[in-house]
């Protein structure tokens, strides 16, 4: 039989919040219920009568809690078949009452670690008889409801309401696959865990529930992101962030955090920075990061690290873009940003913290540490004659954050806290130059007292060739070319500061 009415439910739960309906639903029913410790309380307080777990195994909760319901008399319930006549003749002959409904969630594992419990602590928030009882009821989803997450109560209330404490086949079906979302997400935790010490080589990442995107890279592309966006920001006006949203404001919000201590401003357009800058104010950042490339900031992804103030959202209101991102806005400012409905005005709630980064690839998947080396003065080595002044410093350091979060090959064109210009993702060194000086002509800049910043070595000599004639003064570069030492002798000749720091920032 397809429609299967609940008579008897096991309830063990750490967390009860909305319980209780669900509760008076059964109780109201006539369903029996089965429990333990806490819960077993919460309900005798609701008014209905439990069968301890105990009773029903014969042994009280042992081992400091560690076993109370790894039991035949519980399994059996959960796991024999109904309509099974081997199965049936054995209930009845150990005396094992069938249990329909089982409510149960899971000690709170990945709670304990981010709160960074002790290793004790940790172990002992490793459900075992919890985990068993989901697995046990769900791959008996033919005769039993498994609910395994809170998250999931309102959803079984709407079935008990709608069905009178019954379930048909698809029901218990879709719980069964919801609880092994559960287990797996777990188990994946507490792996991860382990696997921070035995380095085990394999794979596995759970994000949880995903959330459906309007569509992928492109309209005939369907698209999903996995992951609590909600923990990270708050969205406070516009539409729904689409996939290539997310893979900007990835970009975005990973750049600005280079700037800690610092008023920044950047300006994403397909995941490549067309402004970057700081100023002694979010308005000043702003207006000198647009001034890099005023075409491009057009529908543009917009983010600084600090609060946005009413004279710089009047600056940025005059523009067409798709998302700003910022720790917070005044109220006057965040008004003034609102007024188009369709702008994604976002919170950033903290910092990004994620040290592993990965994606699918050819059959398969690579993994690999974030890039987290932020190059500073004491990476600096100079190699030329002449040593860079102060301000050339702080402009190729700040050149350089450019460089690491710019797509491969990238020269970044900039003076002491403004990006001039870029060439981004070309197939030469050469190539992504020119592009970089055709650009910033193009917007007026004259590269006299600029700097250069390469994100891998110079193979030859020309790139420093070329900034020179444009009127480069400075370079970085990782160094690390059979041939440096050309671009070096070149510079030297030319009265050229050049600076290696041995980190390169290829990005692909």
């Amino acid at each position: 039989m397809s429609n299967r009415k609940i008579t008897r439910a096991l309830i063990s739960v750490f967390y009860k919040d909305n319980l209780e309906p669900i509760v008076h639903l059964l109780g109201k029913a006539g369903v029996e219920f089965v429990s333990t410790g806490g819960t077993q309380e919460f309900i005798e307080k609701l008014g209905y009568a439990v069968t301890p777990v105990e009773k029903l195994t014969g042994y009280p909760s042992i081992f400091g809690g560690r076993v109370k319901t790894l039991h035949p008399a519980i399994f059996g319930g959960i796991l024999y078949r109904r309509d099974d006549a081997g199965d049936l003749k054995q209930s009845a002959e150990y005396k094992i009452p069938p249990i329909d409904l089982v409510i149960v969630d899971l000690y709170p594992f990945e709670e304990t670690v981010a709160k960074g419990g002790s290793e004790e602590d940790i172990i002992e928030k490793i459900d075992i008889g919890g985990i068993s009882l989901i697995r046990g009821a769900a791959k008996n989803f033919n005769d039993v409801v498994i609910v395994a997450s809170r998250s999931q109560y309102g959803d079984l209330q709407a079935l008990l309401e709608s069905k009178n404490c019954s379930s048909d086949i698809s029901d218990r079906k879709h719980f069964a696959a919801k609880a092994f979302d559960v287990t797996s997400h777990y188990d994946s935790a507490i792996f991860n865990w382990f696997n921070q010490e035995q380095q085990i080589p394999s794979f596995k990442k759970s994000f949880g529930e995903g959330r459906t995107l309007r569509y992928g890279e492109n309209p005939h592309q369907q698209g999903k992101f996995f992951g609590n966006l909600d923990d990270l920001f708050e969205q406070l006006n516009g539409k729904e962030l689409s996939y290539n949203n997310l893979v900007d404001v990835d970009a975005a919000v990973n750049l600005v955090q280079e700037f800690s201590g610092e008023t920044a401003f950047v300006i994403i357009k397909h995941t490549n920075a067309c402004g970057v800058a700081t100023g002694a104010s979010v308005k000043e950042a702003y207006l000198k990061a647009f001034q890099a490339d005023t075409t491009s900031a057009f529908g543009g992804v917009l983010a600084a690290n600090k609060k946005i103030d009413l004279a710089a959202a009047e600056e940025i209101n005059k523009l067409f873009f798709e998302i700003l991102i910022s720790p917070g806005y005044d109220a006057d400012a965040l008004e003034l940003l609102k007024s188009k409905k369709n702008r994604m005005i976002m919170v950033q709630k903290k910092p990004l913290s994620e040290k592993i980064q990965f994606k699918s690839l050819l059959n398969g998947v690579i993994e690999q540490d974030l890039d987290l080396h932020t190059d500073s003065q004491k990476d600096l080595k100079v190699v030329t004659k002449r040593t860079p002044s102060d301000s050339e410093v702080r402009a190729l350091l700040f050149a350089s954050k450019i460089a690491k979060h710019t797509k491969s090959n990238t020269i970044v064109l900039a003076i002491e806290g403004q990006l001039l210009a870029s060439g981004v993702g070309q197939t030469s060194r050469v190539d992504a130059l020119r592009q970089a000086i055709e650009k910033a002509k193009t917007f007026g800049f004259s590269l006299k007292g600029a700097v250069m910043a390469s994100d891998a070595f110079f193979p030859f000599a020309d790139c420093v060739e070329i900034a020179q004639q444009q009127g480069i003064e400075a370079v970085i570069q990782p160094g690390g070319s059979v041939r440096d030492q050309d671009s070096i002798n070149f510079c030297d000749s030319h009265n050229m500061a050049m600076v290696t720091t041995g980190i390169r920032h290829f990005r692909h």
